[in-house]
């Protein structure tokens, strides 16, 4: 009979799965942090500029307060995905 437990060090086609979706969310977060404070704060304030919000315009809102608060969203979205991804493959605590 073959021992089917995973020896120290050695890594299953369920661990590269995990890894590569893990891999996936955070690309996807990065993104996501990427467009807004970099696109929208800086490359794209030209364009915001006529949308005002709360008495600023667009570009510059994003750059002072809506990457802050992305930033902050994709915390707690990264938290609550990977608590859903652990669970899938049975690594939660």
């Amino acid at each position: 009979m073959v021992d089917e437990k995973k020896t120290k060090g050695e890594i299953s086609e369920r661990d590269h799965q995990y890894w590569a979706a893990n891999l996936r969310l955070i690309i996807g977060v990065l993104i996501t942090w990427a467009t807004v404070s970099y696109g929208f704060g800086i490359l794209l304030r030209p364009y915001l500029m006529n949308v005002m919000i709360g008495g600023a315009d667009m570009g510059f809102w994003f750059a002072q307060q809506g990457a802050i608060l992305t930033f902050l969203g994709l915390i707690f979205f990264y938290a609550i995905r990977m608590n859903k991804l652990d669970k899938e493959f049975g690594l939660e605590d």
